[in-house]
């Protein structure tokens, strides 16, 4: 479907980390395309990702794993492109509940899928997959290509590939128009728990006098970094210049390793800040290695990102210190 045939759209974890910034590209930029979203209702905590676009959306209360629920809204909203992130994302808390992680975004994206398969509608689905599904890389698969050996590491990995896979399924069995992205690392400063937030925040509460120490896991990790606004605006491109059936790697241009960053915040700081390891924080097993080759997309598509690393950089460590003034404020 072309560009221009796009005006309505679903949004599945519209007011998560992600969902919301994919929100506020589509509300400012394609003006013309009418945003729905879902929301769960035991959710509604984040809702405050959406405050600055919440006149220009539509909600609707409907949890993936309900699916008498999520049938209705299809056929309520009869989107033309469906942009699917929602999804337990925590790697670290993956490993602490395996099971409801694996539940939650692979029997969630199931019903997505048999909802549309029934209702016989085929809107542009938009399956937001991620690197982690490519796990412990071999160094001689490095850059990483869409065609790299899969060696999922952690079980968040593994219900992703779930996704990805189910995927892959519905749209050769049943023609469902499905574009599966797998995104590197991002900068996200609406997301805690990844660790560039993580950092950026225990930095921001260090300057404020909230805390004395930063904690931190494995530092050894190399990354490569993308913008989420960036990462944002690919969805859509994806959306309107992929092809149906392919998987793209889409990630930034700055490698660097997790200790690395923690260096690069602490020289930005307008504090010292001390720093050490908490074994709370180290995961059983690592995804150490993330270099991707990401021209399959971008030749497709035409797309480039944006932001410098210094300008996402600034935006996280900003964003964390307002919320930190914020703290303050309600003490």
């Amino acid at each position: 479907m072309a560009e221009s045939g796009i005006k309505k759209v679903l949004i599945t974890g519209i007011s998560g980390s992600g969902g919301s910034y994919l929100a506020e590209y589509i509300v400012n930029h394609h003006p013309h395309v009418q945003v729905h979203g879902l929301t769960r209702w035991h959710s509604t905590s984040t809702n405050k990702n959406l405050n600055s676009i919440k006149e220009k959306i539509i909600l609707h209360s409907c949890d993936l794993l309900d699916a008498p629920a999520l049938i209705r809204v299809l056929k309520n909203v009869q989107p033309d492109a469906i942009f699917h992130l929602a999804s337990h994302a925590n790697v670290r808390e993956a490993w602490d509940i395996p099971s409801a992680v694996f539940y939650n975004n692979s029997i969630g994206t199931l019903n997505l899928l048999e909802a549309l398969r029934t209702l016989e509608q085929k809107p542009i689905l938009q399956l937001c997959s991620t690197s982690e599904v490519y796990g412990q890389v071999d160094p001689k698969d490095v850059p990483i290509t869409e065609d790299c050996p899969i060696r999922p590491a952690n079980p968040y990995a593994v219900s992703k590939l779930a996704q990805d896979s189910l995927g892959f399924v519905y749209w050769k069995s049943y023609g469902i128009p499905i574009i599966r992205t797998r995104m590197f690392a991002y900068l996200n400063p609406r997301r805690s728990d990844l660790f560039a937030t993580s950092f950026a925040m225990q930095v921001a509460r260090i300057e404020a006098g909230l805390q004395k120490e930063l904690l931190h896991g494995n530092l050894d990790s190399t990354r490569t970094l993308i913008d989420v606004r960036d990462a944002m605006e690919s969805y859509w491109v994806a959306s309107t210049k992929g092809r149906a059936g392919e998987i793209y790697n889409i990630g930034g241009k700055t490698i660097i390793k997790v200790g690395e960053f923690l260096e690069v915040l602490k020289k930005l700081a307008k504090v010292e800040i001390p720093s050490r390891v908490d074994s709370a924080l180290l995961r059983p097993a690592d995804v150490t290695l993330q270099i991707p080759n990401t021209s399959k997309f971008e030749n497709e598509t035409g797309w480039k990102p944006k932001y410098s690393f210094e300008e996402s950089v600034n935006h996280l460590l900003n964003h964390c210190r307002n919320e930190v003034k914020t703290e303050l404020k309600n003490q």
